[in-house]
């Protein structure tokens, strides 16, 4: 029988249970299997196995037939009112997953420029690098050097920072939101892996974040118009079953979108990609000393009596807090 997993949700401050998605499959692939049968757990993490896997998920005849009823999208917890399309046009299980919301109504943003804002809609784990801080976690999520590909640069730049995990389940809006506003100073992909992003994949040290498939974005926020939170980069990284990170970026709405390029100015809390389909993990760091995350995402974490999965793989109390994309997480140290 396997343990439950346990989450904190933001918004009325209660602990939920977290229906895990092919959980069983998941504790079956990442189990001895992985040592015992290298070829087969390389095959289904290799890319052909996990996009066949989304075909059949989201694209197959029996998922659409699924997919167009009223009772499917009430169990992936959709606000039809939340929708720009009705749900008479959210008829297959790709649609619901990308679909596109009024998140100018639903999900306000702050006024206040020097704000770090969630990417997503998300559940959430915030660190440090510096083994001074007590919000200090071993690389167990990722290996940082290897998360940042062979970049020097930016190895050094984000050493000792902080960090936040952002891990969206199958059912979540999967649009990726700019966290900060800035300017792009490098973005590129680092090809790799489909490993599952599921807290029993995570905890038996698989560090999928660093071996999977992503794109880094670093952002100036140090700029005119800019947040003032230095150098931020994102990493957006694949799951089992994601195969494609589409960079769509819309200063309006979901208007007129734009691939990233160096130079291109984001304000924060526009739509900047959107996740083609499946489970997928975000990633944000941040130079050290230049951000504070908000106490409740601190404390949350820390509460010994909601039993999270990644507790039992790090040893200590470990708990994720379900956060809303454009909801404040951070801010300018500076401001305090």
């Amino acid at each position: 029988m396997s343990l439950p997993h346990q989450y904190i949700d933001r918004r009325s401050g209660a602990v939920k249970e977290e229906k895990l998605f092919g959980d069983r499959l998941v504790r079956w692939l990442y189990s001895p299997l992985r040592e015992q049968v290298p070829w087969l757990f390389r095959a289904l993490t290799g890319p052909r196995l996990s996009h066949l896997l989304a075909w059949y998920q989201y694209d197959a005849a029996l998922a659409s037939r699924v997919a167009g009823n009223r009772r499917f999208l009430l169990a992936c917890g959709v606000d039809f009112e939340e929708c720009l399309e009705p749900p008479e046009a959210l008829d297959t299980a790709r649609k619901v997953f990308e679909r596109q919301i009024r998140y100018w109504q639903c999900r306000p943003a702050v006024a206040d420029r020097a704000t770090v804002l969630s990417p997503a809609d998300a559940r959430m784990l915030i660190g440090s690098f510096a083994d001074r801080q007590p919000l200090f976690l071993k690389e167990k999520f990722f290996c940082f050097e290897e998360l940042l590909g062979n970049r020097p640069e930016w190895h050094k730049t984000f050493a000792e920072g902080d960090f936040a995990v952002f891990r969206l389940t199958p059912d979540k809006y999967h649009y990726n939101h700019v966290p900060v506003s800035g300017t792009v100073l490098n973005f590129y992909e680092i090809d790799g892996d489909y490993h599952s992003c599921n807290p029993a994949a995570i905890v038996r040290q698989v560090t999928p974040f660093s071996k999977n498939r992503r794109v880094v974005t670093i952002i100036d926020s140090d700029v005119p118009e800019g947040s003032g939170v230095g150098k931020v980069a994102m990493i957006e990284v694949v799951a089992m079953m994601i195969g494609q990170i589409v960079q769509c970026y819309s200063a309006h709405r979901y208007d007129n979108p734009q691939r990233l390029k160096p130079g291109m100015f984001l304000r924060a809390g526009a739509p900047k990609s959107l996740y083609r389909p499946g489970s997928s993990t975000d990633v944000l760091i941040f130079e050290p000393g230049r951000i504070a995350f908000a106490d409740d995402l601190q404390a949350n974490q820390l509460r010994s009596d909601v039993y999270s999965r990644f507790a039992s793989g790090f040893g200590k109390p470990l708990v994720e807090t379900e956060v809303q994309v454009r909801s404040p997480i951070a801010r300018a140290a500076s401001v305090f």
